[in-house]
């Protein structure tokens, strides 16, 4: 049954960055796991990662109870929008790589919206 549901969000992640593709605009893109979320900004093109971070660095795990929850998504978000403006990108694409916009995906969002990064 997880295949099946694997399936059906690479699918989803696949138009999706497609049509941010046609943006040509750095791309925000999360990775989620049990344990953990990852996020990264990539250039335009996708050839290079311009920021990271992850609730696995220990500036990010700091304080937090739990590292799978939405404040460590939160921390994560507000981390990721401070290393992109360090690189100079305000403006991104979100590529929620196919998972629904709701919990942790939603916190990493705001939280990168309310620091500064648009999308």
């Amino acid at each position: 049954m997880s295949s099946i549901k694997n399936t059906a969000r690479l699918r989803r992640a696949k138009s999706t960055r497609a049509h941010i593709r046609e943006l040509g605009v750095a791309r925000l893109t999360v990775l989620r796991t049990g344990q953990h979320l990852y996020a990264q900004v990539f250039t335009a093109d996708g050839s290079k990662v311009l920021a990271a971070a992850n609730t696995q660095q220990a500036d990010v795990a700091d304080g937090l109870n739990s590292k799978k929850n939405s404040e460590a998504a939160a921390k994560v978000g507000r981390m990721i929008a401070e290393k992109a403006k360090a690189a100079g990108i305000e403006k991104v694409a979100f590529d929620r790589s196919g998972y629904r916009y709701h919990g942790r995906i939603k916190a990493l969002a705001d939280a990168a919206r309310e620091a500064g990064l648009q999308f």
